[in-house]
């Protein structure tokens, strides 16, 4: 017993167990998860050697401190398989950022949207950015929100509006985030059809390109 099964001086000072509990009464519970009550540390102590497993405070900040009768190499394992699974659901959420121009080809819209969907769904948010250019950066702000609009309509997923539509260094932009009130993959409804879109005049299409 004592610290002799710990692997390290930073595990020593996370659990204690054993001799290594300070408190002079614990609340016990037993191997099956059965509630013994409320232990003199002594008597918590023979206990879990009358049935050779260890006495291991999992809960240090309760008043008494909860300690459990079980083995340690178990314990140790059930913790790590806990941590494992915590971690593996954890979602590191970023910012992904898109961009559309209104000369964007109707193909390539749908593949921006497919892949803006994918994003949401693994729980990013999305940066929109409708980028100007030329005159376009003078035109009607109405207009241009519209545009925008255009392709938030076709994204095959649902979301909401984390930061509304304003005017950004580039153009117009739109921060989305995942609706999980509705189910993945859900239609988006209620919002106009995409239109189609006009030819750019032959100079703003060349304009375009030197972009």
């Amino acid at each position: 017993m004592g610290f002799t099964k710990y692997t390290s001086q930073a595990e020593k000072e996370r659990v204690r167990m054993n001799e290594g509990i300070r408190a002079r009464e614990v609340r016990v519970i037993g191997p099956e998860g059965e509630n013994v009550g409320v232990l003199p540390i002594r008597e918590a102590l023979d206990k879990a050697a009358a049935l050779g497993l260890d006495l291991i405070e999992i809960s240090p900040n309760a008043n008494p401190p909860v300690a459990k009768i079980t083995d340690y190499g178990k314990y140790k394992y059930e913790q790590k398989k806990k941590d494992k699974d915590v971690k593996a659901k954890a979602v590191v959420t970023e910012t992904k950022v898109t961009q559309v121009k209104i000369g964007t080809s109707e193909r390539d819209m749908h593949i921006k949207a497919s892949k803006a969907a994918q994003w949401l769904r693994e729980g990013h948010r999305v940066k929109v950015d409708l980028f100007l250019w030329g005159r376009y950066k003078y035109m009607d702000f109405e207009f241009l929100k519209d545009r925008l609009e255009r392709f938030l309509a076709i994204i095959p997923e649902s979301y909401k509006i984390a930061d509304e539509i304003k005017k950004s260094p580039k153009g117009l932009s739109v921060v989305l985030e995942r609706d999980t009130s509705k189910k993945a993959s859900a239609p988006v409804k209620d919002r106009a059809p995409v239109a189609p879109k006009e030819p750019l005049p032959e100079a703003d299409v060349a304009e375009a390109e030197e972009e």
